[in-house]
């Protein structure tokens, strides 16, 4: 299969189950490694990028896991700020933007708690506020509203569609044709090794 991901781009990445999504999103985040073919990242051909040198292309793809990944003896506001504490920058410096961007997510309330507290929109929430961390330039999203009831799914689509307004890249995999029929948006189609593309 041959495509891109343009810069500034919105698309939904759907097929059947099994069809391979969640593994081209980990071939897009750089978490699997391709054992043919080539995929360039940033105008980089990763089979030819030091290991040592993913964790920094990495920064600049977001991904938003099925399952939430938040840490359950964490807060949501130390959840959302894990990546930057990771490598070792100084709270002052990130504090402000963790807040701001739980507010924006609608999180603004539920900085202080757990994750048993929240609902599944609500992780998810959180989980997209990490994902956007460092502000990347690809967001991948792995079936982000297959566990939260159809309005809460409408009001993360719009989250990700006011995120590709701002100029990430949005790719979304989903099942979720109800979801896909709301935005008129390019379709990739897995199936059977083979991706089709309807812009």
């Amino acid at each position: 299969m041959t495509f891109d991901i343009p810069k500034r781009s919105f698309q939904f990445l759907t097929g059947p189950s099994g069809a391979g999504k969640t593994t081209l999103l980990r071939l897009l985040f750089m978490s699997l490694h391709p054992t043919r073919g080539i995929i360039h990242m940033f105008g980089r051909d990763l089979s030819q990028i030091p290991r040592a040198e993913l964790p920094m292309l990495r920064r600049r793809v977001g991904i938003v896991f099925q399952d939430f990944r938040l840490l359950d003896h964490l807060t949501t506001y130390e959840n959302v700020a894990l990546p930057l504490r990771v490598r070792g920058k100084e709270e002052s410096s990130y504090r402000n933007d963790v807040i701001e961007l739980l507010k924006w997510v609608g999180l603004g309330e539920r900085i202080n708690v757990l994750p048993a507290v929240l609902s599944g929109g609500e992780k998810q929430r959180a989980a997209i506020a990490r994902a956007l961390m460092d502000q990347p330039e690809i967001l991948l999203a792995d079936e982000p509203t297959g566990n939260v009831d159809p309005p809460m799914a409408r009001r993360l689509l719009n989250l990700f569609l006011e995120l590709n307004r701002l100029g990430t890249a949005v790719v979304i995999a989903t099942h979720d044709l109800a979801l896909m029929d709301q935005v008129d948006a390019r379709r990739m189609i897995l199936t059977e090794g083979r991706l089709d593309i309807y812009e």
